[in-house]
């Protein structure tokens, strides 16, 4: 630690509401890095944030800081524009596997840093590793290596990219101050901006499974995230996209995964999760200088969809770190099926009003989908498919949507939950648009 610099001091500056200069936070940074701040100091200073707040300035000071801590990507090998998207997370929320090979299909590379579930929230990694074979952590090389041959590669984050932000949200999710929105801004904007990238498409999520319910909330760390990372140099624009119902219509791994691949193949495309992923498609190719205006670069992406470009580069991908070269075209054959698949009856005659996608997402983690402690394993099998989009006309009896489960016990015990997050209504719905709102730099 740099000498004259106390943290208990920095810590004291930001409790009484003081400005913290960028020096100092980077010297605060580096001993969140090599542990001369000790977890104590780590914790008082996310709550003093927490309650006092950061700066612009300060926010920027300490992305960076972060972005620092550890290596910092560079792609002199690519002829490419360098562009990803982060999705603040939801339910049925598997974007990033279609997204991605889009996006390289038209042009970009998309070196894409993916993290596994948080809470209710599914995670891209926890999807991909239904993939057998397919390598979420493979070296840096490798990571190189598909970019540039395939366009397009979905991995984990390493511990050489900010690991400083690696250690601070592990203390922030042991002591309630994981909702910061300068603190959340950090932690997502170090991670891109170490990756390397020359553009940022955020998807920040609204409703009652996204990590922000409200549209205030949402739209402020949107808001924030955009100012921040144009504030650190990094071009970024956010869609604030609804998550008040699942987004596809599986929730789990490698349902979410089967789904994936009949998006990309056309075998069949929920209706909101097109309308999110072209709509992502396109900013990003906006972003990345491929395309002047979004209306262009959605039909650039829509035709790399159609023409079966995208689920080639998809398919290129898997088998490029590990995975089967036919999986595209016999993904069920590779993708572990649940011992016990059955309907969920609708309770009654109407249409579908709503769903608690958050409840959603619980129940796919009571099932074994996901995580309650880090240490957990993942059945990668369970969640359910086939669920019924805000909108649609059910009688008594008829599916609203299919569970994968380990047991008859836990088939049923999820059925109940799953109806319990479920509203039928007698009259006819008109379900919202999926994309709520643009927020650009």
């Amino acid at each position: 630690m740099a000498a004259g610099f106390l943290p208990q001091e920095f810590i004291r500056a930001k409790r009484d509401g003081g400005a913290l200069s960028g020096g100092d936070i980077r010297r605060f940074v580096q001993g969140i890095t090599d542990k001369s701040v000790s977890e104590g100091q780590v914790s008082a200073f996310a709550m003093a944030v927490f309650f006092r707040g950061l700066a612009r300035e300060e926010t920027v000071a300490l992305t960076l800081a972060m972005r620092d801590s550890g290596t910092v990507l560079a792609w002199p090998e690519l002829d490419r524009p360098v562009t990803d998207k982060h999705s603040t997370g939801g339910v049925g929320d598997n974007v990033s596997l279609m997204l991605a090979p889009i996006v390289a299909a038209c042009g970009a590379a998309v070196p894409m840093i993916s993290g596994r579930g948080l809470g209710h929230t599914g995670g891209t990694l926890d999807k991909m590793d239904s993939i057998p074979g397919y390598a979420t952590q493979p070296d840096e090389a490798t990571f190189r290596r598909v970019t540039k041959d395939v366009g397009c590669a979905i991995i984990g984050q390493t511990g050489d990219l900010a690991p400083a932000d690696k250690r601070f949200y592990a203390i922030r999710d042991v002591t309630g101050t994981v909702e910061s929105i300068p603190l959340i801004t950090a932690s997502i904007l170090s991670k891109k901006l170490a990756a390397g990238l020359q553009s940022l498409v955020l998807d920040v999520k609204s409703g009652n499974g996204a990590f922000m319910p409200t549209h205030d909330e949402s739209r402020a760390l949107a808001q924030n995230l955009v100012a921040v990372a144009n504030g650190a140099g990094l071009p970024t624009t956010a869609l604030l996209t609804g998550m008040s119902e699942p987004l596809a219509s599986a929730a789990g791994n490698a349902v979410e995964v089967m789904n994936a691949v009949e998006f990309l193949t056309g075998a069949r495309r929920d209706g909101r999760l097109e309308e999110v992923t072209l709509a992502l498609a396109a900013e990003m190719l906006v972003s990345a200088g491929l395309h002047p205006d979004v209306t262009g670069a959605r039909v650039a992406g829509l035709a790399a969809l159609q023409s079966g470009r995208a689920a080639e580069v998809f398919a290129l991908m898997v088998h490029a770190l590990g995975g089967p070269a036919d999986f595209v075209e016999k993904p069920a054959t590779y993708l572990r099926a649940a011992p016990i698949i059955r309907d969920v009856p609708a309770p009654a005659d109407g249409f579908v009003a709503g769903w608690q996608a958050r409840e959603v997402g619980v129940t796919v983690l009571d099932l074994g989908g996901g995580r309650r402690r880090a240490e957990d394993a993942i059945d990668h099998s369970v969640g359910f498919d086939r669920i019924m989009p805000v909108g649609t006309p059910v009688s008594k009896g008829d599916p609203v949507a299919r569970v994968h489960a380990a047991s008859v016990e836990a088939a049923q015990a999820a059925a109940r939950a799953l109806l319990a997050a479920l509203t039928i209504a007698e009259e006819p719905v008109n379900p919202p648009s999926a994309v709520i709102e643009r927020i650009a730099g």
